[in-house]
């Protein structure tokens, strides 16, 4: 109760909440009652049975007259009580902390359906069917899934010999625990902190202030917030398609083709033995041969049914189900592989070279992809990797690092020079103009001016566009779609020039200097002549001479290739002129503005206004054919007159028409949700303090489409087409 506010707002004090307590335990025995089986009111943690107890109280004879003389502090506490019963019945959400260096929880959500999580915190407010997401810390850390709690704490032995166990010492105990059944995965992309930063509503999560904590309590407000970041972050599904041969019918769920390079650690189970002929020869290979072509089979669960039948029935195949899978479809071409023989020690490197096949000239081992083998040794790894066959670390981007600085030492360009060129779809001007909404004059326009200045500035409203935009204007300058040579990158209020260029962090080993992203990204730019674009989302959210501190002189179009010494060490560092900085500023957002001339001087910007008028717009509006469509658009283009008109508001909240792009049908359901749960909204929001226009819009927005004749529920989705 002390939690709960009254009429007025206020918190309920202490005294307050005594007197409620004393007015049930003594002032409810004055009641006339038949018999009553519970004595003492507060103990009743069922709703049902306290509705029942409560209804024998109200209908007491003499409940009216009692109750007066209490100041009407029964029926008052009556209704407390039950608000609170409300409260700790129903689902909570919860985040989940687990530490990478002891236990490999990315590993454990990509392959499993279920796991079991430690508690020590909260024991007794954590309850079945309540909603967690699971979280791995530090710098590079966030959500990688989301699931249910399918059991109250309760104790549990430890699961004997589980692969994804990094500090053994979780094998021996037993220890208090649930059930989580994994309902959904953000591991590639994972939901970063920063992106959770960004947000001004999930920064303030507790987890991001007061990161030593196991788990954290989340407020339903809360809940929603980190639910907008995710839909508005969701990745694409991947890539399904139906194998024949197998049932005829089964879909597969193999992944498409690596866009950037993964890293993986892999022991072949008789590493010893083979390790030598696998350098040599310049493979890498996996068992399991009487699979046959693993490329036949549609997905994991296929591939373990049929260990069952020919290795069988006695084991689950789990894990080695996964790892045949992985080996077949999730490794690419360009991907690093690591070698190990045993938990803490690394025998290899190598660059994955080909995809895979069956070679059926081997006697074993016949599961074959080829590598360029970089590094051949014996390095001590202190943090223990996972016991996994075959483990992808891709998302411990610090381990990574780590892994190459001792591996591999102070790794120059050459290394990589053996690696396998990618061949990325061509991507032209005509593409651009297809893609974005834009005439060819502006296009033009624009990248002549981004070529000259080297840094532009993308500024317009909401749903304008603004970050798909600035990738395919990437792509077209390059001439293809070569991902690994654009960073996307976002600021907020707390990042630092130590995230940018250089700094000190906590790691495992105290505080080491390490290099951040724009640094990595001029280093890995530098021996190369090909373009690279660094591309900055709300640029204006960070502050600018803090971040670049005192290489801001050096983005300059005519400063490119002058160095400074570093602030951190003593070293001269120089902007490439391959390097190109597009940023991107929402007009419409509450950040502070560039108004620093110092500042606005090195970059160029470029408006982008909503394109609802453009040939490219147009077109796609007569491909959809919709009426409700075409007034529901019509219907936007008049608000965007008025907010233009309007003294508070202005052309930098106009309504962009990324709104109205997407891949799904665009039939009545989805119009209505447009309508009702994002454009009203929004139209609220700016209209909040002249109560007359926001309802002569909103019923604008609604007449369009018919709003009225149902109530749908809430979709989000992303749209896979934005412009």
């Amino acid at each position: 109760m002390n939690t709960q506010k009254d009429e007025n707002g206020n918190y309920y004090s202490p005294i307050a909440v005594t007197s409620y307590v004393n007015t049930l335990k003594y002032s409810a025995a004055k009641l006339t009652l038949q018999k009553i089986d519970i004595t003492d009111l507060f103990s009743c943690s069922s709703l049902d049975y306290f509705d029942e107890i409560r209804t024998q109280l109200v209908n007491a004879p003499n409940y009216t007259l009692v109750d007066t003389q209490c100041y009407g502090e029964i029926t008052a506490a009556l209704t407390l009580y039950r608000r609170f019963l409300e409260e700790v019945t129903k689902p909570a959400c919860w985040i989940f902390q687990c530490g990478t260096n002891t236990y490999d929880v990315v590993g454990a959500v990509q392959e499993l359906d279920s796991l079991i999580w430690r508690i020590s915190m909260n024991e007794k407010q954590i309850k079945i069917t309540d909603r967690v997401y699971l979280w791995i810390p530090g710098g590079d850390g966030g959500i990688v899934a989301s699931g249910t709690i399918m059991c109250n704490p309760e104790q549990k032995d430890p699961l004997k010999n589980d692969p994804y166990v990094i500090d053994e010492g979780l094998l021996y105990d037993g220890f208090t625990g649930v059930d989580i059944r994994i309902d959904r995965r953000f591991t590639n992309p994972i939901v970063s902190r920063s992106v959770l930063l960004a947000d001004e509503q999930t920064s303030k999560l507790e987890i991001l202030m007061f990161p030593g904590a196991e788990n954290y309590y989340i407020a339903p407000e809360q809940e929603i917030e980190i639910e907008n970041v995710i839909a508005e972050r969701q990745v694409q599904p991947a890539e399904t398609a139906v194998i024949p041969g197998f049932t005829g019918t089964e879909k597969s769920t193999r992944p498409a083709a690596a866009s950037v390079r993964r890293y993986w650690v892999y022991t072949p189970r008789e590493c010893a033995r083979l390790w030598d002929e696998f350098y040599k020869k310049g493979i890498i290979g996996l068992d399991w041969d009487a699979l046959g072509d693993l490329k036949i089979y549609p997905s994991k669960e296929a591939v373990k049914q049929t260990m069952k039948a020919r290795y069988g029935p006695e084991r689950q195949y789990k894990n080695a189900g996964n790892t045949v899978w992985q080996f077949a479809n999730e490794l690419h071409a360009g991907d690093i592989l690591y070698i190990r023989s045993s938990r803490s020690k690394i025998v290899g490197r190598g660059i994955v070279k080909s995809g895979y096949c069956l070679d059926e000239s081997r006697s074993e081992y016949r599961n074959i992809r080829s590598v360029t083998w970089t590094h051949k040794g014996e390095w001590a790894i202190e943090t223990p990797i996972p016991l996994k066959s075959l483990a992808n670390i891709t998302s411990f981007t610090g381990y990574c690092r780590k892994l190459d600085e001792i591996v591999a030492g102070s790794m120059n360009p050459e290394t990589d020079d053996d690696a396998p060129a990618s061949n990325y779809a061509a991507y032209t001007r005509e593409d651009f103009l297809q893609d974005v909404f834009m005439d060819g004059n502006t296009y033009d326009s624009l990248r002549s001016i981004l070529m000259k200045k080297k840094n532009i500035i993308l500024e317009g409203a909401p749903g304008v566009g603004k970050t798909y935009l600035a990738e395919r204007l990437a792509f077209s300058v390059m001439g293809e779609k070569d991902t690994s040579r654009v960073k996307i990158v976002q600021f907020h209020s707390s990042y630092k020039y130590e995230d940018f260029i250089m700094g000190y962090r906590q790691t495992e080993e105290g505080m080491s200097l390490t290099t951040g992203t724009f640094y990595d990204f001029c280093k890995e730019a530098e021996p190369d002549d090909s373009e690279y674009f660094f591309i900055i989302d709300d640029i204006n959210r960070g502050n600018i001479g803090e971040i670049f501190g005192d290489l801001l002189m050096l983005i300059e179009n005519n400063k490119r290739g002058n160095a400074l010494r570093l602030l951190y060490r003593n070293e001269q560092f120089s902007v490439p002129e391959n390097v190109y900085i597009i940023g991107m500023m929402n007009t419409a957002s509450h950040a502070p503005s560039m108004n620093d001339y110092s500042l606005r001087r090195r970059f160029s910007f470029f408006e982008l206004p909503p394109a609802f008028a453009s040939e490219g717009f147009q077109a796609y509006q007569a491909r959809i054919g919709n009426k409700k469509f075409d007034s529901l658009v019509q219907a936007v283009m008049e608000i965007n007159q008025a907010i233009t008109a309007d003294a508070s508001l202005g052309n930098g909240f106009l309504i962009g028409h990324s709104y109205f792009c997407s891949t799904d049908p665009i039939d009545d359901e989805w119009l209505n949700e447009l309508t009702e749960h994002e454009l009203i909204p929004l139209i609220r929001e700016y209209w909040s303090g002249d109560p007359a226009k926001c309802k002569k819009w909103s019923a604008k927005l609604s007449g369009a489409v018919n709003a009225e004749a149902a109530a749908k529920p809430v979709r989000r989705t992303v749209p896979a087409v934005e412009s």
